[in-house]
């Protein structure tokens, strides 16, 4: 029994590790990047280390960068925390389906949900004979890894190697950039994506790039939710004309 349980696990982190590769390749850069940032604003080893353990949210870490350097106050860095992690809410949502049922892990599961991971366990399904929450768990912990060994990565970088990092932060940006690109070309119904693009154009320009991501969200999140009523309710309509 033991033995059985144990070739579970092994396979669970073999189906994993080469879904978290493309991942691994982007973490490792923008880590790395995150990691100088920290070492030249005059934060070592272990601010680095913990910030990838305990706060591992990304574009977030790098504007901790900027509280940590100016001592922000305390309420600004959680109102400018909830606006930048504000789509994480909607993501929770989204992932109701895929956790349920899991229950040891799924602390973790929810902590370590990145834009990366989220993308890669959507578009991904355990096969027959590969534990499910463990699968999922080795997602999220490998992505996590890849993400704090280039954070320590960085800070050692950026303590023997002396040059100007104006742009460095861009890194993250370009990811999210090849993640839309990649969700666009995998799927055949592109509205959702024009949705999203269209409210966070249109909020841009409303309220300004200092307050526009949770109206963005809360918009991207009803045409999300209109289009699925839409859907389903033709997906209906058809089932009822071929059973009528």
């Amino acid at each position: 029994m033991e033995a059985e349980r144990e070739t579970r696990r092994e396979s669970a982190l073999r189906w994993a590790f080469p879904r978290t590769v493309p991942v691994m390749v982007g973490y490792l850069v923008l880590g790395t990047a995150y990691g100088i940032l920290m070492k030249v604003n005059g934060f070592g080893f272990w601010w680095a280390a913990a910030m990838s353990i305990f706060v591992y949210a990304g574009s977030l870490q790098y504007v901790g960068i900027t509280f940590l350097a100016s001592a922000v106050h305390p309420a600004y860095a959680f109102l400018m925390t909830l606006m930048i992690n504000a789509r994480h809410l909607f993501y929770g949502i989204s992932m109701l389906g895929k956790y349920s049922g899991i229950k040891a892990v799924k602390p973790y599961l929810i902590f370590g949900l990145t834009d990366e991971t989220f993308s890669v366990v959507c578009g991904e399904e355990p096969p027959e004979g590969v534990d499910r929450e463990k699968a999922y768990f080795w997602i999220t912990f490998l992505d996590q890894l890849y993400w704090l060994a280039g954070s320590v990565l960085g800070v050692m970088l950026g303590s023997l190697i002396a040059f100007d990092t104006t742009g460095m932060d861009f890194a993250l940006t370009a990811l999210f950039v090849v993640i839309f690109v990649e969700q666009w070309e995998s799927q055949r119904d592109h509205r959702p994506a024009i949705a999203g693009v269209a409210a966070s154009v249109i909020c841009l320009e409303v309220f300004g790039s200092d307050n526009f991501i949770i109206p963005a969200m809360t918009l991207i999140l009803a045409a999300a939710g209109g289009l699925y009523f839409m859907e389903t309710s033709r997906e209906e309509k058809r089932n009822e004309r071929r059973d009528g």
